[in-house]
Order: C-alpha cells, then sequence, then structure tokens
C-alpha cells in the first residue's frame, strides 16, 4: 500500500456511506429537481459521480500497466445526457453510485506503493484532473487519486450530501 492512498481509500470509503445515508433520505421529486436552466439536478449530479467513478477506475487500473499517466478524457455533459440520469430511479442511482465508489476505495487501498508513489512528468492530467497542473508538473498517481476524493467532495456538496 502506498504511504497516503490507504487514507485516501479509507476518507472516500467513509465520505461514500456518509453521503449515501442523507442522500437516501432524499425524496424522488426533489432529486429531479433542478436549481435553475441548464443545471444538473442531484440525480445528474450522482450521474455524473458514477461516470466519473467508471472514467476513473479504468484510469486507476490501466496506471498499473503502463509507464505514464496518460488517459481518454469523457465530454461530461454529454455523458450525463446520453445515460439520461434523470429518468432513472434515484435509489438505484445512488446505490451504484454507492458500490462503484466502495469499489474504488478497495482499488486505492490497495495500489502498491512503488505504482502510486512513482514520479511522472509524462501524462495529461492537467487536461483531466480536477485540482489545476501544469503540464509536465512532477506528479503521482496517488495524488490524482487524492484528486478524485476532491471531485467528489465538490459534486456532494453541491447535491447536498
Amino acid at each position: 500500500m502506498a504511504l497516503g492512498t490507504s487514507e485516501t481509500g479509507a476518507r472516500l470509503r467513509a465520505r461514500v456511506e456518509q453521503a449515501a445515508r442523507v442522500l437516501g433520505a432524499v425524496p424522488e421529486a426533489e432529486a429531479a429537481r433542478r436549481p435553475a436552466p441548464g443545471k444538473w439536478s442531484k440525480k445528474e449530479i450522482l450521474g455524473h459521480l458514477v461516470d466519473s467513478a467508471s472514467n476513473n477506475h479504468q484510469r486507476f487500473v490501466r496506471a498499473r500497466f503502463q509507464d505514464d499517466l496518460v488517459f481518454p478524457g469523457y465530454e461530461q455533459d454529454d455523458w450525463v445526457a446520453a445515460q439520461r440520469w434523470q429518468e432513472r430511479p434515484w435509489r438505484e442511482t445512488l446505490e451504484l453510485w454507492r458500490l462503484f465508489n466502495l469499489h474504488l476505495a478497495h482499488l486505492i487501498e490497495s495500489t502498491p506503493s512503488e505504482l502510486a508513489l512513482r514520479v511522472h512528468t509524462r501524462h495529461n492530467l492537467h487536461l483531466r484532473a480536477w485540482k489545476p497542473l501544469d503540464e509536465g508538473a512532477p506528479v503521482t498517481l496517488a495524488w490524482f487519486m487524492e484528486d478524485y476524493l476532491g471531485h467528489l467532495e465538490h459534486h456532494l456538496l453541491q447535491a447536498g450530501g
């Protein structure tokens, strides 16, 4: 386990379980309400977080088998629209999000130190990460995993979780 990845995984697990309890009390109609035209509903925010978990799951696994941190991106608005998260039952989306992130916590916690802490300057995280990062700046997979948690927190606050 990498220094910090066990802590990141444990924090992700705890935050997911806490948010799932809070968001589980949100009625379907409230979850579907958009706060303003063009803004995502709670359903769409959580759907976006499922999309983020899906994309980052692949990134975290692929990082084990490649010498860089160069990953494909995705158009988040198009993904939310294509999957029609607004039409999905709130409880199902919540449980999918919860379980996917518990699996990510396990993956993060089981990432070997030599992989998580290896410094990379060949990456495209300046395009993929939530926090700003300069192109070519030294970065680790552990940093990117922590960045994932920051992104999740940001959107949970928007959703009231």
